[in-house]
């Protein structure tokens, strides 16, 4: 594919490497907290002292909510005598590190792999394509799979097809990346994302939770529609772009596997059926041992990110047992402790982003924001749903510049989950809102992780192409999911229909 004369693309080229000098100048995520709490002490110091104030909007609290200073000396000492406490008690952390536990067996034992190899292998070659997407999607139960494994064998499953391997790479960054969030599974996002939702709508209600599976029917009803949408213009604008394959001889697509890895995902099925059956016996009679006195679910509920840690991790012990890829106890412990040592990161920003939470909660500067922005929003006429939109949008343009959806979603939480309680909708709305926003502009920024190494595999088949060029091939995807998804969440929220596994849609105010 020849781009280098492309006048077009040569100013798309400009404006990019713009928005990277940008991008580039901005702090990282953990220094970015650390400044902002640094910047909510200095508030709560100003307000505290003017003593800024605003009535809560619920009758029943007659108190007006007062900004609370925590730079004098009973603020200090709070900060200090509750910091491990704070970090310990984080939400988002415990959950992501227990999941995590069970997908780095299933991910190191080789079992992800092979089995998104079998999900893109095993169809005809007319659903290929959209078989490619949906596995994109489907993979983010372990991004690291995803991008590494499957974008380069999309490529080659094209290129053995006798079709540009470009359209097939891009197929497939579409889904892992554009397509982020939606899936069939549940996947360690979930319940990361629930726990900064539920922190951000203690501010407005202290006994408010949200169920990491809140946003589950919406996901799983955006895969067909997103798959149908890269589909499209995978064949109806990328292929055609792209044209014929004249590269060299690379190696083409091997579809077999090894008998190991045939009889190590066969028992891997039988044992993912072995425990949803186990699951199923747990939660359906009414005195399952997952069910609580009264016949309700709450125990199950509060033991889906436990039962999905036991699924990743016993399915991969199996599939690597089986497969030889494990051969005793140490390569198991390897394998969760490498998946450790890749969340040394998140540790980190869940340590600033804690307290950052925490002190937007201690100032109340969080409730009076919300209360205040509700009230000025309302005063404009600028509420419902088309300032859920205008959020989306918001979201996504964060999202070039700031590639972490929980650093985001960090930030963003404390002030849009309130104020949108306020006017109405259900924190589960709002977070849906936000991972909207929060995918398909993934697969245009070059701040994106991820990013140099889909130009590397891109770079096998053609040695000129650079981040305008990958570009200018995702940009039509971007353009048709954020089309696709928009729309659909709007018509989600007309139509009433819960969101997922205790989803409202409406919050009472």
């Amino acid at each position: 594919m020849s781009t280098e004369n492309n006048q077009k693309e040569g100013v798309m080229q400009k404006i990019l490497n713009k928005i990277e000098v940008v991008g580039n100048k901005l702090p990282q995520p953990v220094t970015l907290f650390a400044i902002l709490i640094g910047i909510v002490l200095i508030l709560s110091w100003i307000f505290g002292n003017l003593g800024l104030s605003a009535e809560h909007p619920s009758p029943e609290v007659t108190e007006p909510i007062k900004a609370v200073n925590l730079l004098n000396a009973e603020g200090i000492q709070k900060i200090l005598t509750s910091m491990v406490e704070v970090f310990a008690k984080f939400p988002p952390l415990g959950l992501v590190l227990v999941v995590m536990l069970g997908i780095g067996v299933a991910e190191r034992s080789g079992l992800i792999s092979v089995a998104l190899r079998v999900f893109v292998s095993k169809v005809p070659a007319s659903l290929i394509t959209f078989s490619i997407v949906v596995a994109g999607m489907v993979s983010s139960v372990a991004a690291d799979a995803g991008y590494v494994v499957l974008i380069p064998l999309g490529a080659a499953i094209f290129k053995s097809m006798g079709r540009h391997p470009m359209a097939g790479l891009a197929a497939a960054f579409a889904g892992v990346s554009g397509g982020f969030g939606a899936n069939f599974l549940p996947t360690g996002l979930d319940p990361m994302m629930a726990a900064f939702t539920q922190s951000a709508a203690t501010i407005m209600d202290p006994t408010y939770t949200v169920n990491p599976l809140s946003n589950y029917y919406l996901m799983a009803a955006s895969v067909p529609l997103v798959g149908l949408a890269g589909t499209w213009v995978t064949e109806k604008i990328i292929v055609p772009r792209l044209g014929q394959y004249e590269g060299g001889d690379e190696e083409a697509y091997e579809s077999g596997f090894t008998p190991l890895e045939r009889r190590g995902l066969k028992w891997a099925m039988v044992t993912v059926v072995a425990i949803l059956v186990l699951i199923a016996l747990a939660i359906i009679p009414s005195e399952g041992v997952l069910r609580d006195a009264d016949g309700g679910l709450n125990p199950f509920y509060n033991s889906i990110v436990p039962l999905m840690f036991i699924l990743f991790f016993v399915t991969g012990l199996v599939y690597g047992l089986v497969a030889k890829t494990i051969k005793g106890d140490k390569d198991v412990s390897n394998m969760t402790a490498e998946s450790m040592s890749t969340m040394g990161g998140y540790i980190v920003l869940a340590f600033v982003a804690a307290h950052l939470v925490e002190f937007f909660i201690w100032s109340n500067l969080g409730s009076i924001l919300a209360i205040s922005g509700a009230a000025g929003l309302q005063n404009i006429g600028f509420v419902g749903i088309p300032l859920l939109v205008a959020f989306i949008l918001v979201s996504s343009f964060i999202n070039l510049i700031i590639g972490s959806a929980s650093a985001k979603w960090a930030i963003l939480a404390p002030i849009f989950v309130p104020m949108l309680m306020l006017m109405g909708f259900s924190p589960e709305v709002t977070q849906a809102a936000y991972r909207i926003g929060d995918s398909y502009s993934n697969i245009l920024t070059p701040l994106l992780p991820y990013f140099p190494l889909v130009i590397v595999f891109a770079q096998k088949y053609s040695k000129n192409i650079g981040i305008g060029t990958i570009i200018s091939v995702m940009l039509p995807y971007a353009i048709a999911f954020m089309i696709v998804r928009i729309p659909m969440f709007i018509a989600w929220l007309l139509l009433e229909i819960p969101l997922g596994i205790e989803g409202p849609i409406g919050y009472p105010n």
